[in-house]
């Protein structure tokens, strides 16, 4: 965490946290989300919704970009947030809370930039994504990088097991939508 956050933190330490602004998609990308753009529907349409999904505005600024990865974690829940200053905005999540990118030489790399560490585990779901589990956490393969994946999985070095892709947040202890959530907590008891 950047000693600028830190410091902030310390000054304010009451700020409400953020939901619903902040989205990652399945390709690594961040999307701001306006008000207009939540009210039109969720990040990512999960399992029994049937409302369409309603991304937002692609962040294109490097330095910002940088700045919430550097700044990026997650919670005693599970779910992850981007710690701007003193308040958290958390994250819609399209599917997992890391993104791998496959190196040529093997390695893999956190959408965020650093080295995932080594694979441990790897899965795939019933749409054919692989995920990996690494020393940094569970994330999905980048698409672009299937061809680098499949090298692995053929030379034996992964060998992936079958995983339902709704059971991943509970499995693997992440929330994909800490605004749902909120809402849901939120609601008085019986009503859902």
């Amino acid at each position: 965490m950047d000693d600028i956050v830190k410091a902030a933190l310390a000054k304010w330490p009451n700020v409400p946290h953020c939901y619903g602004w902040l989205g990652l998609d399945a390709r690594g990308n961040w999307y701001m989300r306006d008000d207009r753009c939540q009210a039109a529907g969720p990040f990512a349409r999960a399992e029994g919704d049937d409302r369409v999904a309603s991304k937002g505005s692609l962040l294109k600024h490097e330095k910002l970009i940088e700045f919430i990865h550097r700044n990026y974690a997650a919670d005693e829940q599970g779910q992850w947030f981007f710690q701007n200053g003193p308040q958290r905005v958390y994250v819609e999540l399209e599917n997992t809370p890391f993104i791998w990118r496959v190196q040529p030489d093997g390695r893999v790399r956190s959408h965020t930039g650093p080295d995932a560490g080594e694979v441990r585990q790897s899965l795939l779901d019933e749409q054919g994504r692989l995920y990996l589990v690494t020393a940094m956490g569970l994330g999905l393969v980048h698409t672009s990088d299937m061809a680098l994946a499949a090298d692995a999985v053929e030379s034996g070095r992964w060998v992936p097991e079958p995983v339902q892709w709704s059971a991943l947040p509970i499995d693997r202890g992440f929330v994909r939508s800490p605004q749902h959530l909120q809402v849901r907590e939120a609601q008085p008891v019986g009503k859902t």
